[in-house]
């Protein structure tokens, strides 16, 4: 059987919530390089794949799929349904609940201060500190369920990991790149399920491929 294939650039925090669900998985997969710079993802044949013109976007057999969540929720349902705990009502209840968390209430307030904090400094946006304080407000209210949550289990959907726990890292890769990142290590609980996250293989291979200033700095923004 041929590898699944995964199109997109290795530094987006999109493309990472998928690859570590890969990883996790355990599938075989190739990763087909694009070039943000070079518009690769509003060409006609991505287009094809993702009328969106966004990544990532998985290939396998003839599926073709977009959307992180969604890639992340069906190469684990292929390969290791317990980390989306099918079978069990509640407990695939509450990781859908945590995964909806994550797209409503963490990456929205996450990404704000990512994009004004690293990326403006290299694309020519002056940082507007209001929007950053802004998002690091709702972020500490957002941290204060995150600890309560993380007080009562070790991971966010019980005492074992999940995809609802996986697809935070994305984005918390980056952030705890800021000068933010005391925000997270002030909650205790918050910043060991943090910690634990960042020592599974899935996590290190993944970041080894995102540079906390995206690669400008080094030129190799892709």
């Amino acid at each position: 059987m041929a590898p699944m294939k995964v199109y997109g650039w290795a530094v987006s925090p999109w493309m990472a919530r998928a690859l570590v669900c890969l990883e996790e998985a355990g599938a075989e997969y190739e990763i087909v390089p694009m070039s943000r710079c070079g518009g690769d993802h509003r060409q006609p044949e991505h287009l094809a794949r993702n009328p969106f013109g966004e990544i990532p976007v998985l290939e396998d057999g003839e599926l073709t799929l977009y959307q992180s969540r969604a890639i992340a929720r069906y190469v684990l349902r292929k390969y290791k349904p317990e980390l989306l705990r099918d079978g069990d009502l509640e407990g695939s209840a509450m990781v859908d609940q945590w995964l909806e968390v994550e797209a409503h209430h963490v990456e929205p307030t996450l990404w704000p201060i990512i994009r004004h904090c690293i990326i403006g400094q290299y694309v020519g946006r002056a940082r507007d500190q209001g929007v950053v304080d802004e998002n690091l407000a709702k972020l500490r209210k957002v941290l204060e369920v995150y600890e309560a949550r993380l007080s009562m289990s070790k991971y966010l959907a019980g005492d074992d990991v999940t995809a609802a726990d996986l697809c935070h890292f994305g984005f918390m890769r980056y952030f705890m790149a800021t000068e933010y990142a005391g925000v997270v290590d002030a909650n205790p609980h918050v910043k060991a399920w943090w910690d634990m996250l960042l020592a599974r293989p899935s996590v290190q291979k993944v970041m080894a491929g995102m540079p906390p200033d995206f690669g400008y700095a080094s030129g190799n923004i892709p």
